[in-house]
């Protein structure tokens, strides 16, 4: 270990491999050295190691103080001694002496010294692959599929190996070894000890939204010009996702930019993301513009906002229903990730219901969700009254239900208030159609009608079916 003729070249080589500083390695092992000889000579030594570039050899002395009568051989060395090895050694001088029997130094401590200098080594390489990709977080990085552990990926990058957690692949996509993959660089850390993933540095993402909009960046030029702008995303990875964009240019189309001719530019991100099908639509400042693009290709009759509480109440016709929750509920649930504000559609006829008195008093029944009550107010139940006058038999049949829960239900809706009649004029109620102006779909997008209360849906989750 010590003396060896190799020694400068093994160091050598070892920095141009690792990138470590040539300082920083002879520092570790001139630490490691010193750690194996406290180990085989005793810690109260007091020892000086230095490496001897021109030897190419580390080199190991002893220092002990000069003294008349010896009482600890480890830190005093007599007179007489001394000037066998210096004549001008005089009392109380501090004498170094170099070991030189120090090539075998035992295997526990040639084990101490291997461990000294591979610690020193990994922390030395933590800090050059963090000073090395610092910049790089936030950008794509390309590498190939080394191995897998417990369902996350680890993809070699060259000169280290990053992880891709389970949670950041998208599904349906099956990867072997060898293949190469491209990635977004989520998290770039310099202490590994810390976090979810241990002696991993680097942690990329395929699932993340920054990954759609890097892809775009890459793929559009007016995006990196900054001509068009992306001004959000939302993903459900692997199967659908949408992006809002803007231009600064009136004559620049920032949907057609990000499309290309024929589609390409978008089908290359397409086919980058396994087929995800990825909805472009403008964005615009006007929270009811932009609900009316983002739920696009569905047609939207009108929006009414609720600025307080984020929330969007948006009236489709009873046949665009299905398409403007898409299936499972998600492209609604896109659009409001996509706003940042709650949105609850709704069909025409049951906007129109909301207006009324009676269905009003069906949605209060416990029990009675917005499904329930658009087939009872259809069925002619048009109260909560009426239902609880109901026949049971004909309310089981009615609502497919058992007679407990349909005699539940019945006394619930007898908890409820009968509404209050409205008065209406002869001459008013010939003109009156039974909905309220607010109610008619012939609105456009963004027109305000009478408040219909708070949307009962959750941000992003389906709308009902129209009764």
């Amino acid at each position: 270990m010590v003396g060896v003729e190799n020694l400068k070249r093994i160091v050598d080589q070892i920095c141009r491999d690792k990138g470590i500083d040539r300082a920083l390695l002879i520092d570790a092992i001139e630490e490691a050295v010193r750690s194996a000889v406290r180990k085989k000579f005793g810690s109260r030594r007091e020892i000086e190691v230095q490496f001897n570039d021109e030897l190419g050899e580390v080199e190991v002395f002893q220092y002990r103080t000069v003294v008349d009568e010896v009482y600890d051989e480890e830190t005093e060395i007599s007179l007489e001694e001394a000037r066998r090895l210096d004549p001008e050694a005089e009392l109380d001088d501090d004498l170094g002496e170099k070991l030189d029997n120090i090539a075998d130094l035992g295997r526990i401590a040639a084990q101490s010294a291997k461990q000294v200098i591979i610690h020193r080594m990994r922390d030395a390489e933590r800090d050059v692959i963090y000073e090395m990709y610092r910049d790089r977080q936030g950008s794509i990085v390309n590498g190939i599929v080394q191995r897998f552990e417990r369902g996350d990926m680890i993809i070699n990058l060259g000169r280290t190996d990053a992880i891709l957690p389970r949670d950041g692949q998208i599904p349906k996509r099956s990867y072997k070894q060898g293949d190469r993959i491209r990635a977004y660089l989520l998290e770039v850390r310099r202490d590994v000890r810390e976090g979810k993933f241990r002696d991993s540095q680097l942690i990329l993402s395929r699932t993340c939204n920054e990954f759609l909009i890097k892809l775009f960046e890459m793929e559009v030029p007016e995006i990196a010009e900054g001509i068009v702008k992306i001004m959000g995303a939302s993903r459900e990875p692997g199967f659908r996702a949408k992006i809002a964009v803007s231009s600064i240019e009136s004559d620049v189309d920032p949907v057609g930019a990000c499309v290309g001719l024929k589609g390409s530019r978008v089908q290359n991100v397409v086919q980058e993301l396994q087929g995800e099908r990825i909805d472009i639509v403008p964005w615009s400042p006007d929270p009811a513009k932009y609900v009316y693009n983002a739920l696009a290709p569905a047609e939207v009759s009108m929006v009414i906002i609720e600025d307080d509480k984020k929330a969007l109440l948006v009236v489709v016709p009873d046949d665009q229903l299905s398409l403007a929750i898409g299936r499972q509920g998600q492209n609604v649930r896109l659009a409001s990730r996509l706003l940042g504000w709650k949105i609850d559609v709704k069909s025409e006829s049951r906007y129109a219901n909301m207006d009324n008195n009676g269905y009003r008093s069906l949605t209060e029944v416990e029990g009675v969700d917005e499904n329930l009550a658009d087939q009872l107010f259809a069925a002619g139940v048009t109260s909560a009254g009426k239902l609880a006058g109901l026949e049971p038999e004909k309310l089981m049949a009615l609502a497919r239900m058992d007679q407990e829960k349909a005699r539940t239900l019945q006394q619930m809706a007898a908890l409820v208030e009968a509404p209050e009649p409205v008065a209406v004029s002869l001459e008013d109620g010939e003109q009156d159609d039974g909905q309220g102006a607010s109610g008619e779909p012939g609105n456009e997008p963004g027109e305000s009608g009478n408040e219909p209360g708070e949307p009962e849906n959750e941000p992003g989750e389906p709308g009902n079916e129209p009764g």
